[in-house]
């Protein structure tokens, strides 16, 4: 009887932290049950060991800011049957596509003491941007809960159940009272989906947006709010760009309050 072929799990890093690909390695227990199942093919983060495509699954950390990772994140593309970005950095351009609204030669020139040497591109940018992408896992860090959930839903062939509602929704449930109620606390709990559990908002802080705009945000009117608790337009462009400053809503909502 053939034996069975496991399918093969790959991981890119593109420009990022790695702080998502250490979400998985935390995954410790949960991995070793599922290691008779799957290959891990390509993780440079956990292992020397590299296995040729194509890949049934690939996961991608990382935003585009090079000319050559511009160029490779086609080829991860063409030898995975599913994509999936994981992390602010991936699906939104990261913390480091704050640049986007700036021009990137000053950062350049003021951060790196030889700049004629740095090749980079304009702006950093979101996965999706370049190639198709089956599947957006958002957070900054990801949550490894949510990732198990993604990974397992691929490899069995069904969709992901990842809930889009907002963090307020996870307020609720833990009897959080509401930052911005109770404390005048400008906060992102409104407009940003679930992932973290109202970490932030648990220890009587706004929330920071981490897992970026939730389903249909209307962040317009958290502004709104936000203006009467005495937040300035300056402070309101910069609540909205942090770890998912490029994703669309937030980058329009710091538009709008840019002077």
């Amino acid at each position: 009887m053939a034996k069975k072929r496991k399918p093969k799990l790959a991981v890119w890093k593109f420009a990022s932290c790695d702080g998502c690909q250490l979400s998985l390695l935390d995954c410790e227990d949960e991995l070793l049950t599922v290691t008779d199942q799957i290959t891990i093919a390509n993780f440079p983060e956990a292992s020397r060991a590299i296995i040729k495509g194509p890949y049934d699954v690939s996961l991608v950390e990382g935003s585009i800011t090079t000319p050559h990772d511009a160029e490779r994140i086609h080829k991860v593309r063409r030898a995975s049957r599913v994509l999936v970005t994981i992390g602010a950095c991936a699906t939104a351009g990261g913390i480091q596509a704050i640049r986007n609204f700036r021009d990137v030669k000053e950062f350049v020139s003021i951060v790196y003491p030889s700049p004629e040497y740095i090749e980079t591109l304009n702006k950093s940018t979101p996965i999706s941007d370049h190639v198709f992408v089956d599947y957006e896992l958002r957070g900054c860090p990801i949550n490894k809960y949510q990732l198990l959930e993604v990974v397992s839903a691929f490899l069995i062939g069904r969709k992901p159940i990842i809930p889009p509602y907002s963090v307020c929704m996870d307020c609720k449930r833990k009897g959080n009272i509401c930052v911005m109620v109770a404390h005048g606390t400008p906060c992102l709990g409104p407009v940003t989906q679930t992932g973290c559990g109202a970490l932030c908002p648990s220890y009587n802080r706004g929330c920071y947006g981490c897992f970026g705009p939730k389903e249909t945000p209307n962040t317009s009117s958290l502004a709104e709010w936000c203006k009467k608790l005495g937040v300035s337009s300056d402070d309101l462009t910069r609540l909205f760009r942090t770890f998912n400053a490029y994703a669309d809503p937030f980058r329009k909502e710091s538009e709008a309050h840019e002077r």
